[in-house]
């Protein structure tokens, strides 16, 4: 709907009625010349309208920055020279391609999306990613049910009213919640909010003595999406108002739809009948992603990074079956594996085998840094070059000792924590120097010598986990 000007549509009458000058020069002297110069100054007047004015700055970084630190008190300095003035609104524009009198006729606001705006003095703010559609979340039997009910929401608005969708972190529940608002955003004025957001601008209206505007705000809406609502927990005059919230929004027909990270009667610090009201809706959980999920979100993701990445070395079927089989927490776990594997690609611009994935996922895999102890590589290594400890930790230097001993030197390093002086001490105090020379030789080494190459896999499988050959 077209907001009406002011006073006149012409622009000299705008400027008649709102002095964006003196409200710069007041800024000035309120903000310092250097925050003036740095961040105010950059700010243009392009219109105003009925209730608000709309200015642009060239690039978001500005608009976010200016946003979060001084648009109230902006605000409060506009308002001496527009008593009527409700908000400001930001359009990120380059300064060069138009100008205010290009603007004269057309009234931007945040409803031309229908994203609600967050009036007077609260930040503007919406969480959707638009990478987070229906069609790119990967569907198997853990999600399934919660798939589609959250496609029939986008459908049919209060179809399932609340649709509260649970799981563990990292399973997908909040790409079905950005997936709603997305498909919905074109037909309905859609809030996507955190429920910690939410509690900040409950927080800062009771401070600023503007409940009244947070009433209207968070109630005028046909969407509301509200994720991570075990945050809440023990909140207790947040929750009374975010209840009134609630019974206003589904009073009037809203669609309201809550994530968590456990069902309703497991919030033990919400109260019963906000737990109550959730139960009284389409309570779905995601459990956890399955091999053959897994191993889909694997292709998937692979699949997206070789388009952007086409002269990359691809991940062979074995690391992906690996991964699928071995990372069962989360599909953010899944993910992060995928990106490390690809990194170590990029760097070496070759294939790491299994062993060399199983170090680069340690963490992921379960398997401890701090349970490799220095002597459990020695012992290993003397066992499979069929030496002494005391040998490889002598001040010999035959040929047949000092192999072993710079192995066992560059597993140490690969394998634990430890500084090189640390290194340096577990081999008869020898210097950091040596331990830099050791993990040196073996690296050349082991870029034109296939036997050494597999013998060190056979024994970091065999630190990691007592398994003589796995390649």
């Amino acid at each position: 709907m077209e907001k009406n000007y002011t006073k006149s549509n012409e622009n000299i009458d705008v400027l008649d009625a709102f002095n964006w000058e003196s409200v710069q020069t007041e800024m000035k002297d309120k903000f310092g010349n250097d925050i003036y110069e740095s961040w105010i100054k950059k700010i243009k007047f392009i219109n105003e309208y009925n209730d608000y004015i709309l200015i642009s700055v060239s690039t978001r970084f500005i608009r976010d920055w200016i946003t979060s630190r001084y648009l109230d008190q902006i605000l409060k300095i506009a308002k001496l020279y527009k008593k009527n003035l409700n908000r400001i609104e930001f359009i990120v524009q380059d300064a060069n391609i138009q100008t205010s009198n290009d603007r004269d006729n057309e009234p931007i606001s945040s409803n031309k999306s229908n994203i609600s705006f967050i009036e007077d003095s609260f930040l503007q703010y919406n969480r959707m990613d638009p990478n987070k559609k229906f069609d790119n979340f990967i569907i198997g039997t853990s999600n399934k049910i919660a798939f589609e009910a959250a496609k029939k929401v986008s459908e049919e608005i209060a179809h399932y009213n609340p649709l509260y969708i649970y799981s563990g972190v990292g399973m997908g529940k909040t790409h079905l919640l950005n997936s709603i608002g997305l498909s919905l955003k074109s037909k309905f004025k859609v809030m996507f909010i955190s429920a910690e957001r939410f509690m900040y601008q409950f927080v800062r209206s009771i401070k600023l003595n503007e409940m009244v505007k947070f009433k209207d705000y968070f109630r005028n809406t046909d969407v509301f999406i509200i994720d991570d609502i075990q945050f809440m927990n023990g909140k207790e005059a947040m929750q009374e108002e975010f209840f009134h919230t609630f019974n206003s929004l589904i009073d009037k027909g809203s669609q309201v739809v809550i994530s968590a990270d456990r069902p309703p009667n497991k919030l033990s610090r919400i109260q019963e009948r906000i737990r109550s009201r959730f139960a009284g809706g389409l309570v779905i959980d995601i459990q956890k992603a399955n091999y053959d999920l897994r191993l889909k979100i694997i292709n998937s993701k692979c699949a997206e990074h070789e388009i952007l990445y086409p002269n990359e070395l691809k991940i062979p079927e074995n690391i992906k079956k690996f991964i699928s089989s071995e990372i069962k927490t989360s599909i953010r776990e899944l993910t992060g594996a995928l990106n490390r594997i690809n990194s170590f690609i990029k760097v070496y611009n070759q294939i790491p085998n299994l062993s060399e994935v199983k170090i680069i996922l340690k963490d992921l895999l379960n398997v401890s840094e701090n349970t490799i102890s220095i002597d459990q590589i020695q012992s290993e290594v003397c066992k499979f070059f069929k030496i002494s400890k005391n040998e490889m930790l002598s001040a010999r230097r035959s040929r047949y000792l000092v192999r072993p001993r710079q192995v066992a030197i560059f597993l140490s390093k690969l394998l634990t924590t430890k500084s090189l002086p640390e290194i340096g001490r577990e081999f008869s105090n020898r210097d950091h120097t040596t331990v830099i020379h050791s993990v040196k030789m073996i690296e050349k080494l082991k870029s034109n010598d296939n036997e050494l190459n597999s013998n060190i896999d056979m024994l970091k499988n065999k630190i990691l986990y007592n398994k003589e050959n796995e390649i």
